[in-house]
């Protein structure tokens, strides 16, 4: 019986610090609220700091909220973040220096627009519908989708999209009460 007691407490207590890095993992998830539900977006702060450090800091000024996915591609991609909704703008804040990586381009994985020069991503990105290998090492990878790849597989397509859909909140995990 204390054997037994020993063991289940031992399990309980190593339990303990994976419900912290759980916890902890909330400052590193985005929620990207779509019109056919939640998109869960893990962050990857250890590769791309810079571009976490962006997307977190244009979230929680509630940047994203309402702007529409003004590029969708089948079978590729699905971009937004231009306040424009053209695909040529961005916040007001500077633009963010590459961060390549060896993250590859599979599918839900979220990487940074840029223009030509790689470093011009500022506040765009796009979310991948399946692998675009060929764009590893081009653009950076700054988090990859855990769950509702299906809302956005919704999301319509077209350059630009008719009736676009769009952003409806955006929010970083730990934010929400």
């Amino acid at each position: 019986m204390k054997t037994a007691f020993l063991a289940l407490t031992f399990i309980l207590w190593s339990l303990v610090p994976m419900a912290k890095a759980k916890a902890a993992d909330l400052e590193n998830t985005i929620y990207l609220d779509l019109k056919d539900g939640r998109v869960v977006i893990e962050l990857l702060p250890d590769v791309a700091p810079m571009h976490v450090a962006r997307i977190k800091e244009l979230t929680r000024q509630g940047f994203y909220d309402g702007i529409v996915f003004h590029r969708v591609i089948d079978g590729f991609m699905a971009q937004t973040g231009d306040p424009t909704g053209t695909g040529t703008g961005g916040s007001d804040l500077g633009n963010v220096k590459a961060e390549f990586n060896d993250v590859p381009f599979d599918r839900g994985t979220v990487g940074m627009a840029r223009s030509a020069s790689p470093h011009s991503a500022n506040s765009q990105f796009f979310i991948m519908f399946d692998e675009g290998h060929f764009l590893n090492g081009q653009y950076t990878v700054w988090g990859r989708v855990t769950s509702g790849m299906e809302f956005v597989d919704k999301i319509k397509r077209g350059e630009p999209p008719v009736d676009p859909d769009k952003i409806i909140k955006m929010q970083v995990a730990a934010d929400v009460k």
